[in-house]
């Protein structure tokens, strides 16, 4: 078991570079698997969750060839099992597309249901709405769910909630079907348009997505194909909005600016300064912030993934700001942590009143999820003293190297073993 310590009181100032999008490499390496040919995936994040389904879809048959560490060889010829319960697979939400994959490619599969952060109700209703609509028969018995059809024809299929997972699912299997399928109501994330990209470049016909229709004519197969996947535009968010809390002077470089519109227009408002360029923001940020309302919405909104980090910035901001949760119900868990930090956030109902404070300072205290890590970290960088941040196995879920690219920002900050309490003391005595 390993925590951060960090020393908080520096302004982050450089540069740092965003990784592939987690959210997208995880529906395109289910997708790989539905070719009998080869396909190379590159921009691959080196992350948990990545390595867990790497590891189920070679549990189940298919070659892996981890070429580097961000690049990835997958063959499916040889699958031999649509059966789907790895060990650690159901610790991880996107285990779901594996489902909508393999049903694509073999008119059945049987997959372990999903797991991941528990920041409230993920229903999988949608999905099995999906399937049934494509002609499947889904049953959920023994923690498994199982989907199996004599025959996938496409369908008309109205989404009740604008569900990514949904979304992507419903592509995968109805991109092998017979006849055209229409979502509507579709999610319109940049990880969705990644994974549609994906599949055309192997041959499937896949049009409007990012847009609330998508309309996929069946093909007969895949082919092989060689893919770079986005960059991440919730760990480029992460690190705008770490610049801006440490009052920093940071270049993010690889990502792509109209994705992170949402978040550049929220920290304008607070009185940070965002530089655009083609593949790359710099975050200036030299005055006390201001505050602000935000309310998480399903993309071009405001992203439920930044909900924590961006809570983070505000508590020590000038003024009250209002943010209100409305994908996830069970999404401020973090808000006692900060608290214990001399935050000052009050919770009610599905919205937290923050009302700034002069300055926070260090504590231990522990990540309840991934993105609320994300936001713990972004505390212990602007707090007075010595934070220690335990549970970052969560953190490591959706971030590479998240210490060492702090590090590279200036930052004082270590991983360090749980129990090695002389490490503890060698860190503070090193930045003291």
């Amino acid at each position: 078991m390993e925590q951060y310590i960090i020393k908080g009181g520096k302004a982050l100032q450089g540069e740092v570079s965003i990784g592939g999008a987690k959210n997208a490499a995880l529906g395109i390496l289910a997708a790989a698997i539905m070719t009998d040919e080869t396909v190379t995936i590159e921009n691959l994040p080196d992350i948990r969750d990545i390595h867990v389904l790497l590891e189920a879809i070679e549990e189940i048959g298919a070659a892996v060839e981890r070429v580097d560490k961000h690049t990835v060889k997958i063959n499916g010829k040889n699958i031999k099992s649509i059966n789907i319960d790895y060990e650690f697979i159901r610790k991880i939400r996107a285990s779901y597309y594996l489902l909508g994959a393999l049903l694509g490619k073999y008119n059945r599969a049987q997959v372990a249901l999903p797991g991941g952060c528990n920041i409230g109700s993920r229903p999988i209703d949608q999905h099995i709405k999906g399937f049934e609509a494509l002609g499947a028969s889904v049953k959920i018995e023994h923690g498994m769910i199982q989907a199996e059809a004599k025959e996938l024809k496409g369908s008309h299929i109205y989404l009740d909630v604008a569900s990514v997972g949904a979304t992507i699912n419903i592509m995968l299997a109805a991109c092998r079907a017979n006849g055209q399928t229409i979502i509507e109501n579709a999610a319109k994330e940049p990880h969705i348009v990644d994974v549609a990209n994906f599949l055309n470049s192997m041959g499937a016909n896949i049009k409007g997505a990012g847009t609330d229709v998508i309309r996929i004519k069946g093909v007969s197969k895949l082919s092989g194909s060689e893919y770079n996947i986005i960059p991440d535009q919730i760990e480029a968010g992460t690190f705008m909005l770490a610049a801006a809390a440490t009052k920093g002077n940071v270049l993010i470089k690889n990502v792509i600016p109209k994705h992170l519109e949402a978040i550049t227009a929220k920290l304008v408002e607070i009185g940070v300064t965002v530089e655009e360029f083609d593949d790359a923001v710099r975050v200036i940020a030299t005055e006390k912030l201001g505050h602000t309302h935000i309310k998480t919405l399903p993309y071009p909104g405001f992203p439920t993934d930044m909900q924590p980090q961006i809570t983070a910035v505000l508590v020590a901001s000038e003024g009250t700001s209002i943010v209100t949760e409305t994908i996830y119900e069970n999404r401020f868990k973090y808000v006692d942590e900060l608290s214990r930090m001399g935050a000052n956030i009050k919770v009610e109902g599905n919205t937290a009143i923050i009302v700034g404070v002069e300055s926070i300072t260090g504590a231990i205290v522990s990540a309840p999820d991934l993105r609320a890590g994300a936001a713990l970290v972004i505390a212990g960088l602007v707090a007075e003293g010595f934070t220690i941040v335990e549970q970052v196995e969560y953190i490591e879920r959706g971030y590479e190297d998240f210490e060492r690219k702090m590090q590279g920002l200036g930052a004082s900050m270590a991983k360090i073993d749980i129990e090695d309490e002389k490490a503890v003391q060698k860190f503070k005595l090193r930045v003291s």
